[in-house]
């Protein structure tokens, strides 16, 4: 399936049952609830996706059960994040033969690589499978950023179609269009800059709290690209104080929590990882709660188009 880089990708979090096993049933509700919000693709494996702690069976797992939910519809991505280039060509061959549509790279993990390094791994996952690339861009969390002179070097590879644009730095955007065009789609990666870095150019946003608001996350995207921004605003404003939890270090333990007020999850994480307890939890709870009960009521005119804008 072709991707066309552009609309609303969440981030999917991976459900559990109590004892840690996949929760396939809880995990099919929140799909089928993003496809009927109107996203445009489906990223898996990623942080949000608690990666760390899946092993590979469980991740085709989670592929095939997403292909057979979303029936061709949408693309499907795999997140690739591995400490050896030979661990991350390995990923990309599985996820080309059992049906991604597309790959989200890191840079390697737990080595920081310098900038020479960092584009031969790109260039070596690029050249090793037919399937189009997304670069995550998060030098805050992953300590490596892609530079636009490493963009550069990357262009020759016609797979490596856009970038995650996580540096938190919102000129980005336009220093990616004024170097580029539109070589490389830019999707947001951050999602309390989602509006000003879609305003900007962007052309999608890959979202975190859309795990438990589809709707709105969709219709802020949708406004914005029909130049409907007070609307829009209107809406962001709202989901400001949700979003923030989506910049914290227990970011996937907050959105399960507002999956769960939104019923369309559960709290169940891996270890490392525990549920959120104490003033932590109350803090995250008050949040959802007051969010919850001003949640702006969604019109249908903007939602469920089955292309982006």
């Amino acid at each position: 399936m072709k991707i066309h880089w552009k609309g609303v990708y969440p981030a999917i979090t991976t459900k559990f049952n109590e004892d840690g096993s996949l929760d396939f049933e809880t995990f099919e509700k929140n799909i089928h609830t993003q496809l009927d919000a109107g996203i445009h693709g489906i990223i898996l494996g990623g942080t949000l996706g608690e990666a760390s702690t899946l092993k590979n069976g469980e991740k085709l797992q989670l592929l095939e059960k997403t292909l057979e939910l979303v029936d061709g519809n949408i693309p499907v991505i795999i997140n690739i994040a591995e400490p050896t280039t030979d661990a991350a060509i390995e990923a990309a061959l599985d996820a080309q033969k059992n049906g991604a549509a597309g790959l989200m790279l890191l840079p390697p993990m737990r080595y920081k690589a310098d900038d020479r390094e960092t584009v031969e791994y790109f260039k070596a996952v690029a050249e090793s499978t037919e399937l189009p690339i997304m670069i995550y861009n998060n030098p805050v969390d992953y300590g490596i950023e892609v530079t636009l002179d490493m963009f550069e070097q990357l262009t020759e590879h016609e797979n490596i179609q856009a970038v995650k644009e996580s540096t938190r730095d919102v000129t980005n955007v336009t220093r990616m269009i004024n170097r580029f065009g539109d070589r490389f789609s830019v999707l947001c990666g951050v999602d309390t800059l989602a509006m000003e870095t879609l305003l900007l150019g962007a052309s999608g946003w890959v979202a975190g709290l859309v795990c438990a608001f589809p709707r709105e996350t969709v219709s802020i995207y949708e406004l914005c690209k029909a130049g409907k921004v007070d609307e829009a605003a209107e809406i962001y404003r709202w989901f400001m104080p949700l979003l923030e939890l989506d910049i914290n270090p227990k970011l996937v333990q907050n959105i399960k929590l507002a999956e769960v007020a939104t019923g369309i999850g559960t709290e169940h994480v891996r270890k490392p990882r525990l549920k959120l307890a104490g003033k932590e939890r109350e803090h995250v709870l008050g949040v959802i709660d007051s969010a919850m009960k001003a949640r702006p009521k969604i019109t249908q005119y903007l939602v469920n188009q089955k292309q982006p804008v």
